[in-house]
């Protein structure tokens, strides 16, 4: 029996994020990361979700979403993960092998101001941190390639963002996150803290039952270079 899906608020912009199983290399060529993409434009339009950015690495992935209804992330994902996991195994012939994720996708809401900013370039620079391009807009499997693009990919419905993109967006994600910006975003993920100002982030925890999230934890994991 399948797990119960997690209550999920609408109208914060969440960041989620799921690993491949042992770090194993999920999307080796064009054709894994464009299910992905075909996948990822097909979830958006069969639950009207707003997707503000993404990126697809090697082992893992990233979404930044804006739900507007309670629960709706937790069908978006649900449905984009098992479908995702599905034709995978189809696509090369593994069917019924295993996992393909290491467990339940881990998501954390942001604060629409300059935080959800960070958070985004965070992941846009992404590549840029694992030293796979040596500029954000030459991956072609993330958002701000298909923002330069999108003349060559127009399936993928980018949302509107809950705050204003500054005019010099590209110029931001290539600049790199202080070492501070970095390590609370890493935190946020690691434990699926809300990320925004103090008073925010101690109302939004107590809000959606995540105070366990801000309790201190003994040494961190060491995390993955483009995590």
């Amino acid at each position: 029996m399948g797990r119960p899906l997690r209550i999920i608020p609408g109208g914060y912009a969440y960041h989620v994020i799921n690993r491949a199983n042992a770090h194993v290399q999920i999307f080796a060529e064009n054709k894994d990361y464009l299910c992905f993409e075909n996948i990822l434009a097909d979830a958006c339009e069969k639950f009207s979700m707003r997707l503000c950015t993404y990126c697809i690495m090697p082992n893992h992935w990233h979404l930044v979403l804006w739900p507007e209804k309670d629960d709706e992330l937790s069908k978006f994902v649900g449905w984009f993960t098992l479908t995702h996991t599905q034709r995978w195994h189809a696509n090369h012939n593994t069917t019924g092998s295993g996992h393909l994720y290491q467990g339940r996708f881990k998501c954390f809401p942001v604060q629409d101001d300059s935080h959800f900013l960070t958070l985004c370039r965070y992941v846009e620079r992404n590549p840029v941190s694992a030293g796979l391009v040596e500029k954000s807009q030459d991956w072609r499997w993330s958002a701000m390639w298909h923002r330069q693009n999108r003349d060559k990919n127009k399936r993928i419905p980018l949302s509107r963002w809950p705050v204003d993109r500054p005019e010099n967006w590209q110029h931001l994600v290539d600049q790199e996150l202080n070492e501070r910006e970095a390590a609370d975003v890493r935190k946020c993920i690691e434990r699926n803290r809300p990320f925004g100002e103090i008073d925010w982030m101690l109302k939004t925890a107590f809000s959606l039952g995540l105070n366990s999230a801000l309790k201190t934890r003994g040494r961190p994991r060491k995390h993955e270079k483009g995590s």
